[in-house]
């Protein structure tokens, strides 16, 4: 067996924080309180023993507008003022302030902000160029690897605290392309939008979020992975904006259950839900049940990866997309066009109780069904007006106002559609029932074990 080799701890972090500390700036910003927002205070009785304490940190009751501060971190990428933060931090700002590390003030205005990955880059005017840090590369970056953290906790001033990279691709929940730097370096309310560096000085993630019951580090923070920034960054600084790729699906991840009633090798790559008419996709000859493995000459473990992939694909740009159809694989050509942002989803009305052998309760399509639940035009099928909660149609998420379009890709009409499918599933001996359901509009697979 093969010792393990890893590198010594350092005998110090000095001579590094030394270096990097005058790239990494502090961030104040302040924001007017509308009266029908400053009636969020607290009301309380005249001679309160914590009116004082009301007084101190909301001022005066008044109809007036008045102004609210919050701290935060960020550094500089351009010796010219550029710098790099979270959305969050300067999130409704009216004004921004960045103080450097020699404690310099300078105005800073929004060049581009992102509230997906949560990047804001901000420009401000310095009387001579700034020492600044470079983004290096977060896939080098290793569970073990020694990191410090440099930022503004609780307004204390910069301050460097030093830990490993925990792990890697963490997904929060914080947005849909997730893949953040986990590490144990102290990081906390402040700390947002500071650098995460490794021990060559270079940016491998920007501090965004903890993990703590307390509201204090408990060794869990995470930072967006540099090698997501550099891209983000790079069109906001060209565009103010965004621009993200868009091929025209609805994806789902493929479940164990999904693979075996669908007849996949395993639960590998996206499966395709819905296909967007005239989309990318749809031009591609992209189907529906189709599951996607390859995009652009990269694998597909799943569809949270896809959609990562096809986000930073350029505009324009025509890619190989690897698809399994039942037994084939096929490739296919594919032009990349612009993500729009999607309309709002509505929500549907309140069930009555009434269960199949599903666990659902089921009703034909009518108007009045259709009005109830607020079902989109053009959608056909059996609505779901309950779900028992002891079954396994419960525990995959279905609800009222759920659309079963297909059972086995059968197309059903009627409660008595899927009650005879269900029935010649079950005398076949199979285990797995998948159903295509329509929810506001969307299409997707919910497989359920009998």
């Amino acid at each position: 067996m093969i010792p393990a080799l890893a590198r010594p701890a350092p005998d110090s972090f000095a001579d590094l924080s030394a270096r990097l500390l005058p790239t990494v700036v502090n961030i104040s910003t302040s924001q007017t309180l509308k009266p029908s927002q400053r009636n969020l205070i607290p009301d309380v009785p005249p001679g309160s023993p914590v009116e004082d304490l009301i007084k101190k940190w909301f001022g005066p009751r008044s109809s007036l507008p008045r102004h609210v501060s919050s701290l935060g971190s960020g550094f500089i990428i351009d010796p010219s003022g550029l710098v790099v933060t979270n959305n969050h931090v300067i999130d409704d700002a009216d004004q921004i302030t960045v103080t450097l590390n020699d404690g310099t003030s300078l105005p800073a205005k929004v060049i581009g902000r992102d509230d997906k990955t949560d990047l804001a880059l901000l420009k401000i005017n310095p009387r001579h160029p700034l020492p600044a840090a470079h983004l290096g590369d977060s896939d080098k970056a290793r569970i073990g690897d020694w990191v410090i953290a440099i930022g503004n906790p609780f307004g204390l001033g910069s301050t460097v605290t030093a830990g490993i990279v925990s792990a890697r691709n963490r997904n929060i929940d914080a947005g849909p392309y997730d893949e953040f730097l986990q590490t144990d370096a102290p990081i906390n309310r402040g700390n947002s939008g500071g650098p995460l560096f490794d021990m060559n000085g270079t940016v491998v993630g920007i501090n965004s979020a903890i993990y703590s019951p307390s509201g204090g580090s408990v060794g869990i923070g995470f930072a967006i992975p540099s090698n997501l920034a550099r891209d983000i960054l790079g069109q906001l600084r060209a565009f103010g904006q965004v621009r993200r790729g868009w091929v025209g699906v609805n994806i789902q991840p493929v479940t164990p259950d999904l693979a075996e009633g669908l007849g996949l090798p395993g639960p590998v790559g996206a499966l395709v839900g819905n296909v967007t008419p005239n989309g990318p996709a749809a031009k591609a000859g992209i189907r529906t049940r189709d599951v996607i493995v390859g995009f652009d000459g990269r694998k597909i473990p799943d569809a949270r990866e896809l959609s990562r992939v096809a986000a930073s694909t350029p505009i324009g740009k025509t890619v190989n997309v690897e698809v399994l159809r039942g037994r084939q694989h096929l490739n296919l050509r594919l032009t990349v066009q612009r993500l729009a942002d999607p309309p709002k989803q509505q929500k549907s009305a309140p069930p009555k109780r009434k269960t199949s052998q599903l666990g659902l309760g089921l009703a034909p399509m009518n108007a009045a069904v259709r009005n109830q639940f607020q079902v989109p035009g053009g959608v056909s099928g059996v609505v779901v007006t309950d779900v028992d909660p002891d079954s396994a149609a419960y525990e995959k998420n279905m609800h009222a106002g759920d659309v079963i379009v297909a059972v086995q890709d059968q197309p059903v009409k009627t409660p008595s559609d899927v009650q005879q499918r269900i029935a010649a599933d079950l005398k076949a001996g199979r285990h797995v029932e998948v159903l295509l359901v329509s929810r506001a509009g969307s299409l997707q697979y919910v497989a359920l074990r009998f």
